[in-house]
């Protein structure tokens, strides 16, 4: 039984499940901005037919100027595509882009839905290591030794899912000079762009990787709280002679679904040029503040983790208790069954050892401190 299954199974027999695998805003109380829900709301008489294939104009008018505004060198209406979230683009880019037995890089650790999607399109998954000392940054070094005749892209998640690190210019530009060297297809994945804690500064990898193919993704999701508006966007940027084969099979990808959710494309103009997160990730904001108080209630009970410096998620370890784990899965269905709290394995991220659970850091202090003391007691008597 999966744990999603088995997590509803414990709710439908009367028990409380504290969920903290799944970055949902709306389930933790953080609302989307009413204006966007009005928005949506005054555009449903204009809505029921199909929209363009790869999206409305006036979304991929205003994510064009966006991209332009942040210093993104020539951007067009016809570079952006818009899709139902960010997962349907991701899926639909790497079917456009990749081929039977192609490489892409992929961080270790990351995102399930990427390596899940490379694999899809045929392609391998071949991770490259991000270093805990240096706060999760990439291992530039091990990235170039992963690089084979095979490898036709690289992927970068900033700020990253699941270790909250926000990367530095540095590391951007090493990447970027991967990519270049090798020829490199760029995939950035940077939906929690506007989820930044302290002095973090999120630079848009497209800005620096002029005269590479570099693919953006973004979505409504988390900064705007709106994940089930379903609307996500990907930017297509470099060279046209490079850019020209993926732009025709994205766009034969996008007629062949019809077209993206109309009614919640009408939030992302009004999302791009109003209210995110930002006030919420200042210090005293709700989302800094439960960052902070689930990184300090972890190294309270024994548990460790790196400060996230953005998304919405702690990658913990409690070494003394896990080394005595075999298999973090079932770490995680027998966590849920006794204690009724269900957390992401690392595993689900790559992570080879298993010693890691991620946490999702939206909930309120009282559920966060509850599901972090009660997980932290289960360790200590657990045996596999």
């Amino acid at each position: 039984m999966g744990a999603l299954t088995a997590a509803d199974r414990l709710e439908r027999s009367g028990h409380r499940v504290l969920r903290l695998h799944k970055a949902d805003p709306v389930a933790h109380g953080f609302q989307p901005p009413g204006s966007l829900v009005l928005d949506v709301h005054r555009s449903l008489a204009d809505s029921p037919g199909y929209g363009h294939p790869q999206g409305l104009a006036t979304a991929r008018r205003a994510i064009a100027q966006h991209y332009l505004s942040a210093g993104v060198p020539r951007v067009d209406i016809d570079d952006v595509y818009v899709g139902n979230g960010a997962s349907e683009l991701i899926l639909m880019a790497t079917q456009a882009v990749l081929e039977d037995g192609d490489e892409v890089l992929v961080p270790l650790p990351g995102h399930p839905l990427w390596t899940g999607a490379v694999t899809m399109a045929g392609a391998v998954p071949v991770p490259y290591r991000c270093d805990e000392q240096a706060g999760w940054q990439p291992d530039l070094a091990d990235l170039e030794r992963q690089v084979t005749a095979r490898t036709k892209g690289l992927l970068v998640i900033n700020p990253n899912n699941p270790t909250g690190a926000v990367y530095h210019r540095a590391a951007l530009r090493g990447l970027a000079e991967v990519a270049r060297r090798h020829g490199l297809i760029l995939f950035t994945d940077e939906v929690h762009d506007k989820i930044l804690f302290d002095d973090a500064v999120h630079i848009p990898l497209a800005t620096i990787a002029d005269g590479l193919v570099c693919l953006t993704f973004n979505s409504l999701s988390k900064a705007y709280r709106a994940g089930g508006f379903r609307a996500g966007w990907l930017l297509v940027t470099g060279p046209p002679r490079r850019t020209k084969p993926f732009a025709e099979a994205l766009g034969a990808l996008a007629t062949l679904r019809g077209c993206p959710n109309v009614p919640g494309q009408h939030a992302i103009a009004p999302a791009l040029g109003g209210r995110d997160a930002t006030a919420m990730t200042l210090p005293g904001g709700r989302l800094a503040e439960r960052r902070e108080f689930a990184w300090r209630v972890l190294n309270d009970v024994g548990m460790r983790c790196v400060k996230p410096r953005g998304a919405l998620y702690v990658f913990a370890s409690h070494r003394k208790a896990m080394s005595r784990v075999l298999d973090d899965r079932r770490l995680m269905l027998d966590l849920l069954h006794q204690e009724h709290i269900l957390v992401a394995p690392g595993s689900d991220f790559g992570w080879p050892t298993p010693n890691r659970l991620r946490f999702v850091t939206l909930a309120d202090a009282d559920t966060l401190t509850d599901a972090i003391i009660r997980t932290s007691r289960f360790l200590e008597e657990y045996r596999q």
